[in-house]
């Protein structure tokens, strides 16, 4: 064991085990049905996890292909040549163990997985900050940030705000929220009276990555969300990536796996009313007139779809007024923005896979495709090219995809010079608004997994929960707690679940 584990072991920085219900059958009774709306991240892991345990799963999915904002698609090029796309690079953490743990089910080594170096993030006013390669566990891991950021010396440690600072480290499920969630992030990075450039290298662009402005974003959830990526986790900031893209890496073997347990997916037909039966269960009726009856219903759509499905079906809010009332309060972030280019001509050889971008107007992200993924790859060989994806997290509203992207190419162009040279082949570029949005003091009525609907549960990266996790890991917390829900009411075992230290390293010193 090195040592930066064995330190974070001796101080409780270890995985935990959430222990299944042991006490029920293997397999629920025959004839136990359900309804997963969604075929995402959140829905697939509940339908699968359903499935293995005999329920009779139906997924809709309202997209012509599964994944949900982890979905891909073919894009045919000027050339012929048909090309993948999706709709965003994702990192995938190895402290991601539940989502994990759903992907084994497909590929039990994960060898559709692969390390992904480094962690840059590049700036037009100061030298590159380097998150990669620090050691694995805290608290080394931020010993040793500070010993070698340029962005951030010690002898300024002085001029921070310290009890502004021990928050971080005292992340507590319950008191983080009541202390900070009606503060925005914006206010306790003021706070902590940072320098102008720690502030933006360090701190800004961790907070963009969760698709919303830190002036419209709950304090508690930027802590809780420090806690979860980089003080309380014995992995560190190592992430993995798959080098196909997703429906083939991911969706088409879950669905494989899906049907060898008897589950079905519809796709291409959009869920458009639920509705209470009269007897126990529920109907969902789909954009094309088609009608599905199940006992449960795991809804795992998106905050926009989520409160559209709950307007259209006035006989379910009536008889789930608090459900009702929460989704009414869900937000939606801003709009994101995805483009990918292919280009004439390749980047510097010594441009790393991924990076982080600080204070460009625009642009957060850049990935370089042609030399981590597969196909990508095939198309920059033979035209001696090359395959770029920029991402915006939170864009201005009403801007068309095209504009973005050009904003995004100029201010990539400021911190590598040699793109502003490269010939633009194609550009295919999105911009949407999915993603939950995280606004101070929502805690309190954000909807959790289970409602006030008999048999009726929520999945997805906006659903509350109080295992720590987010994005793609909350999505598949979610659906597998969803399914835990329907295994314990039909008398079978619960499926385990890991999770990364529920308190920071000083909580319980903090008062707990």
């Amino acid at each position: 064991m090195g040592l930066s584990r064995a330190v974070g072991r001796l101080l409780g920085v270890r995985s935990e085990l959430v222990p299944a219900d042991q006490a029920g059958t293997d397999h629920v009774a025959a004839g136990t049905d359900a309804l997963v709306v969604g075929g995402g991240i959140a829905g697939m892991s509940a339908a699968i996890v359903l499935a293995e345990r005999g329920v009779r799963v139906t997924v809709l999915e309202r997209a012509a292909q599964l994944g949900g904002r982890l979905a891909s698609w073919p894009e045919t090029l000027d050339d012929g040549t048909v090309q993948p796309v999706d709709h965003g690079f994702h990192a995938f953490f190895r402290q991601y163990y539940n989502w994990r743990a759903i992907l084994r089910r497909a590929d039990p080594a994960l060898r559709m997985l692969h390390p992904v170096d480094g962690y840059p993030v590049w700036s037009a006013r100061w030298p590159t900050e380097e998150f990669g390669r620090l050691p694995t566990t805290p608290p080394l891991s931020l010993l040793a940030l500070l010993l070698r950021s340029p962005s951030l010396r010690l002898r300024e440690l002085r001029t921070m705000d310290r009890q502004a600072a021990l928050q971080l480290l005292a992340y507590h499920p319950d008191r983080t929220y009541a202390e900070l969630d009606r503060r925005t992030a914006a206010d306790l990075l003021d706070s902590l009276r940072l320098p102008d450039r720690a502030r933006a290298m360090l701190f800004e662009v961790f907070s963009h990555s969760f698709f919303n402005h830190e002036r419209d974003m709950s304090a508690a959830e930027l802590v809780a969300n420090f806690h979860f990526y980089f003080l309380g986790n014995p992995e560190g900031l190592g992430f993995d990536a798959p080098d196909l893209d997703y429906d083939t890496a991911i969706w088409q073997p879950l669905l494989e796996q899906l049907r060898r347990h008897g589950g079905r997916v519809v796709t291409g037909d959009e869920a458009r009313t639920i509705t209470p039966r009269r007897a126990n269960g529920w109907q969902v009726r789909c954009a094309s007139g088609a009608a599905h009856t199940a006992r449960y219903v795991v809804l795992a759509v998106d905050p926009p779809a989520l409160r559209t499905l709950l307007t259209d079906s006035p006989r379910l809010a009536e008889s789930a007024p608090t459900l009702a009332d929460q989704i009414d309060g869900l937000g939606v972030g801003p709009p994101y923005a995805v483009a990918r280019l292919w280009l004439g001509g390749d980047v510097a050889p010594d441009r790393p896979v991924f990076s982080g971008v600080s204070r460009q107007p625009t642009l957060d992200s850049v990935t370089l495709y042609h030399r981590l993924e597969q196909q990508a790859r095939r198309w920059a060989q033979r035209s001696r090219g090359a395959v770029l994806e920029l991402h915006a997290y939170a864009c201005p509203e009403q801007t068309p995809a095209e504009v973005l992207a050009e904003r995004m190419r100029t201010e990539l162009a400021a911190l590598w010079p040699e793109v502003a040279d490269l010939p633009v082949v194609r550009t295919q570029a999105r911009v949407q608004a999915q993603a939950p949005a995280f606004a101070p003091g929502a805690a309190a009525s954000r909807p959790g997994v289970t409602t006030d609907a008999d048999g009726l549960f929520l999945a997805g990266d906006g659903i509350g929960t109080d295992l720590p996790s987010a994005l793609m890991e909350r999505a598949a917390v979610t659906g597998i707690l969803a399914a835990n829900h329907i295994l314990r009411r039909e008398g079978a075992a619960t499926e385990p679940l890991r999770t990364i230290r529920r308190y920071g390293l000083l909580a319980h010193r903090s008062g707990e």
